[in-house]
């Protein structure tokens, strides 16, 4: 299921984090496989019921079936490293300080209320719900994540509500531009691409890397540059990175 050579499974054995990944990826691939045939048979039921002729039936089933493997392909492609279930962590001394609001008020709107600001940590979480999210004061912030291992990166996405699900009906407060970095102590930052969230389109949107890499990073940067307008705050509810280890044989470019 995992899609890799024998070989390279054996080589990357002694990787907790990666094992952690494969498991969690088998899982997921396994619950839409075995949800593929209701899939087919729903939409083959939705064509009947509209009266789809059977040759044109055959053609969007079968079209189907091929979205439903491109989905399974990509999602087992494009692991995420940022999760603090399997060794990410923040950065705190190169991230930003979280913001609680001022005195007594409280950063979020009804019906939501928090006596302090939710860590940097909160972007590691799989959840995402209204509020659960870490906010910085103003437009412009920024974050370290250390990855459990090195990695080449390859991709990022970024999480956050719709204004449908927002208390307050608007999302002013999510990232707008902002730019990706490999970061560690020795050297200096490797810009791996300059992005911008778009509110109006999927809460999910993914973001490929816009460089050829040099090296492996353990650190990635995170660089929020504006918001969509909320002139307090900005909240980030998720940033994954998306990447393979460093192992010899597994830079991206040469695959």
């Amino acid at each position: 299921m995992s899609g890799l050579p024998e070989e390279e499974l054996q080589s990357r054995g002694n990787s907790q984090p990666w094992l952690e990944q494969m498991r969690e990826l088998k899982e997921t691939a396994a619950q839409v496989s075995a949800a593929r045939g209701n899939i087919l048979q729903a939409v083959r039921e939705v064509l009947g019921d509209h009266g789809v002729q059977e040759e044109k039936r055959e053609e969007i089933l079968q079209l189907t079936q091929a979205a439903i493997k491109k989905v399974l392909e990509n999602y087992r492609q494009m692991p995420d490293w940022a999760l603090e279930a399997i060794g990410a962590a923040i950065d705190k001394e190169r991230t930003s300080k979280s913001y609680g609001g001022q005195g007594k008020k409280t950063w979020w709107l009804p019906p939501f209320s928090f006596s302090s600001a939710n860590p940097p940590e909160t972007i590691l979480q799989p959840r995402i719900a209204p509020g659960d999210c870490w906010p910085f004061q103003g437009s412009r912030g920024h974050v370290v994540i250390r990855l459990p291992e090195q990695i080449w990166p390859t991709a990022f996405t970024i999480w956050h509500i719709s204004a449908a699900v927002s208390p307050s009906g608007e999302v002013s407060s999510a990232p707008k531009e902002f730019a990706v970095s490999g970061v560690d102590e020795a050297t200096a930052e490797t810009l791996l691409g300059t992005f911008t969230y778009d509110v109006h389109k999927e809460i999910a949107q993914t973001f490929h890397v816009q460089k050829e890499l040099p090296r492996t990073f353990r650190y990635i940067k995170f660089q929020v540059q504006s918001n969509w307008g909320n002139p307090e705050y900005t909240c980030v509810y998720r940033v994954q990175v998306h990447g393979k280890t460093a192992s010899p044989n597994d830079h991206p470019w040469f695959h």
